[in-house]
């Protein structure tokens, strides 16, 4: 899954590299010239995501043998938000989005060497892990010159995330992990302005580091057991109309 997943985000960047050609074709127009100093204006974000568990073993796994392997499966969602940008110069913006919603599924595979093939189980056997989450990051902007209807633009910021649907306080989970609720992490990424008459497209890519460990481990449970800290890795490509 992992060298998919590499040759999707080379794919991303080579499509991201090209776009800058599509600026100059609207000739020397310039398109909304007073967009960047504004105050604040607003935007609504639509984007895929790439996400999956990292994760450590816990001794356990060494000390038993009916679960042989455990891999992170990576698997794709959709983020729905909206972006508030506030202009401090002609560089540097603060965003954040006060709403946004992600939604994933991010999945656990386990090869076992003795499945309970009556209660389900093969020697393959996947655990997945439905997301709904309400996220809230914080990005500093720092933006290129305009050059025409064409801008670039790196951002770096924090966020704090709430799992409508972690099971952490869920006590028949005999096939799933439990996880907790509240996360918090960091993000960087890269992205572009192309200005037209009446909007402003922006499509960015970036990636997510979550730094709360979101296992709650569990000694009874099969498959939570063998696993020690889980943490969240997002990786998103996203559309924004401003």
């Amino acid at each position: 899954m992992q060298h998919l997943l590499r040759k999707k985000i080379k794919t991303l960047l080579v499509v991201l590299l090209l776009l800058p050609a599509f600026a100059f074709t609207q000739g020397i127009e310039l398109n909304l010239p007073d967009h960047d100093s504004k105050l604040i204006h607003f935007g609504i974000n639509v984007g895929a995501n790439q996400a999956h568990y990292s994760f450590t073993h816990h001794p356990r796994f060494l000390q038993y043998d009916s679960i042989m392997v455990v891999e992170s499966i990576n698997s794709t969602g959709i983020n729905l938000a909206w972006l508030v940008n506030l202009n401090i110069n002609e560089h540097f913006d603060i965003r954040a989005y006060p709403l946004n919603l992600v939604f994933t599924e991010k999945a656990f595979q386990y090869h076992l060497k003795y499945p309970d093939r009556p209660g389900g189980e093969d020697t393959v056997t996947t655990k997945k892990l439905q997301g709904i989450t309400l996220a809230f990051p914080v990005q500093l902007k720092f933006s290129s010159d305009r050059i025409a209807n064409f801008k670039v633009y790196m951002m770096a910021g924090g966020k704090v995330e709430y799992d409508l649907a972690a099971n952490k306080t869920q006590k028949n989970a005999e096939s799933l992990f439990k996880l907790k609720k509240f996360d918090y992490g960091v993000e960087a990424g890269i992205g572009f302005h192309f200005y037209f008459p009446v909007f402003v497209l922006t499509p960015e890519l970036k990636v997510g580091f979550g730094l709360n460990n979101m296992h709650v481990r569990d000694n009874d449970l099969k498959y939570s057991n063998v696993i020690d800290k889980v943490n969240a890795r997002t990786i998103t490509f996203s559309l924004t109309v401003e």
